[in-house]
């Protein structure tokens, strides 16, 4: 596929995010973030929102710190040239290879348009034997050029800053008294003297703040700008918004019920003990909107590196403004898109993984997005080349299955409507002593019903499931993959009429026939004797085999 000349937001592409951007026309993006894969050399599990858990993906890296590097280098070019001369890139990352990563930015970006380095405190605590423990992660902050807009964002005030400036009150309200002058001499009228107060004899001038005028234009509907400056004091203090000191200085009277909070610095930690310290909400704590997510935080979704939507909906204010494009090419669970969708920005998301993108197409239908998404029309082919857990994960849900929790046991995931377990094999040729085996899983779950999902069955793993149903009265539903891409759009609803919903997917209300005639399925020829297979053969099937597995 070409470049395109057009960018078309909303879309969750599951692809190679540097094979993407390539299609992507230049200067198409105003904020991108990215929270890539850690230098970390270890293993991660999905975590779902049942508490359910799979091992999902490895964040491993052969070659060492320059690899990934270079690796992340050419994804920072390709960001760089779609994001518009006005936009802002965001890089989360850790201390392993936090600081390699600033010195690419620099290179690609320009040391000059660097903006911040962001600590932000994931976790309350981490035990370290030989160091300090570490809490905290970084994010890389840098504009395209000069022209990059930055939007202030503002968080709540606590009750001790409240209490300590804003020590006056009456009719409109609390409010503190502010200067009405500003630093320097000033030779016109706003140099001379008002009232008996001469700014000039103390190296000042008159400089109201666009406070006073939004303020009274609020309370008079009058514009105060039209008036000379010295006749705009007697307008403010006609309508009481002047302060006059024991000394009879005039101050202007700064409302606390305008003002926007505290201007968000550099630092987003959570601070553990402070609820009720944050002014009219004894709900909350000092950054709280940004604390790191407990394994039961009603936002979590699954994921391992879910970050808060909070900390996204901080950087999406900072950088963008309503209908500005978004764009996240490592989108993981979603918080960035979602957080987009909910603050009314467009956007996109990339992620090279089936399960995020499922986990991700689930959560913005919750929201009442529109959502297309690209990559996820599979073939056989496509398929055979997943990853063990990748394709465990897909065959889950497509039938909008939960996955089992490690050690699974014979078990990889439960059915929608039914909690039916359900097995799933990499495999061509599933033979009767995996369907025996399977038995025992099925036995342990209370069901008489269970499903195997497989490339293929021998006619051993047929009349193994023919005889449980005569014998026991269970039902083994063997599935191959091409039947479960087949049928995939047949999927509507479990056999039993839901009235309080319309039914998700179940998996075998899909593939009912197959269920109700286990003994009259068509089975594969028996394999003659003289079509054994060489030691040669079977040398090459155990490679295969061990490679999927």
């Amino acid at each position: 596929m070409g470049p395109v000349r057009y960018l078309e937001t909303g879309v969750l592409y599951r692809a190679d995010n540097l094979a993407r951007l390539h299609e992507f026309p230049a200067e198409c993006v105003d904020l991108v973030y990215l929270d890539p894969p850690f230098f970390s050399n270890r293993n991660y599990e999905v975590i779902w929102g049942d508490e359910a858990e799979i091992a999902s993906f490895e964040d491993r890296w052969t070659g060492g710190m320059n690899v990934y590097v270079e690796w992340m280098e050419d994804r920072l070019r390709q960001l760089h040239r779609v994001l518009r001369p006005t936009g802002s890139l965001y890089l989360h990352c850790d201390a392993a290879a936090g600081h390699y990563l600033k010195v690419a930015l620099d290179r690609i970006f320009g040391q000059q348009n660097f903006r911040n380095e962001i600590i932000w405190r994931r976790t309350g605590s981490n035990s370290a034997a030989k160091r300090f423990g570490p809490i905290h992660q970084t994010i890389f902050y840098y504009g395209k050029s000069s022209k990059t807009p930055f939007y202030p964002v503002y968080g709540p005030y606590t009750k001790g800053y409240v209490a300590e400036h804003f020590r006056q009150r009456d009719e409109r309200g609390v409010f503190q008294d502010v200067a009405l002058t500003g630093a320097g001499r000033r030779t016109g009228e706003s140099g001379r003297p008002w009232r008996g107060h001469d700014p000039t004899a103390l190296g000042r001038h008159w400089q109201p703040s666009s406070y006073v005028y939004k303020k009274y234009e609020q309370i008079t509907g009058d514009e105060l700008g039209q008036y000379p400056l010295l006749e705009r004091l007697d307008k403010l203090d006609e309508v009481g918004l002047i302060y006059w000191t024991r000394n009879d200085t005039p101050r202007y009277r700064y409302y606390l019920v305008d003002a926007p909070g505290v201007a968000l610095q550099d630092l987003w930690v959570f601070q553990p003990g402070t609820e009720g310290m944050v002014y009219d909400r004894s709900d909350l704590g000092i950054d709280q909107d940004v604390m790191w997510l407990n394994r039961k935080d009603r936002e979590r979704v699954g994921y391992p590196t879910q970050k808060p939507e909070g900390v996204l909906e901080r950087i999406i204010r900072a950088s963008t403004q309503k209908g500005d494009v978004v764009l996240d090419p490592f989108c993981g669970c979603g918080t960035t898109v979602a957080v987009a969708e909910r603050l009314e920005r467009q956007w996109i998301g990339i992620d090279i993984s089936p399960t995020a993108i499922g986990i991700i197409k689930e959560r913005l239908g919750k929201l009442g997005a529109a959502i297309k998404v690209e990559g996820l029309d599979y073939t056989e082919a496509d398929l055979r080349e997943l990853g063990h857990y990748e394709f465990q994960n897909w065959v889950i849900q497509q039938v909008h299955g939960t996955p089992t929790r490690l050690p699974d046991y014979g078990i990889d995931g439960f059915s929608f409507m039914y909690q039916e377990p359900i097995q799933v094999k990499q495999i061509d040729r599933v033979d009767r002593p995996e369907i025996d085996k399977f038995q025992a899983a099925i036995d342990r779950t209370k069901k008489d019903t269970g499903y195997v999902v497989a490339f293929g069955f021998t006619r051993g793993a047929y009349e193994e499931a023919a005889r449980v149903r005569r014998e026991r009265g269970w039902s083994i539903v063997l599935v191959t993959v091409r039947e479960l891409l087949e049928t995939q759009a047949a999927i509507t609803r479990p056999k039993m009429p839901l009235k309080v919903a319309p039914p998700a997917p179940d998996l075998m209300r899909l593939l009912a026939a197959l269920e109700e005639d286990v003994d009259g399925r068509p089975m594969p020829p028996a394999r003659p004797k003289s079509a054994r297979p060489s030691a040669a053969e079977l040398v090459e099937s155990y490679h295969s085999k061990r490679d999927r597995t």
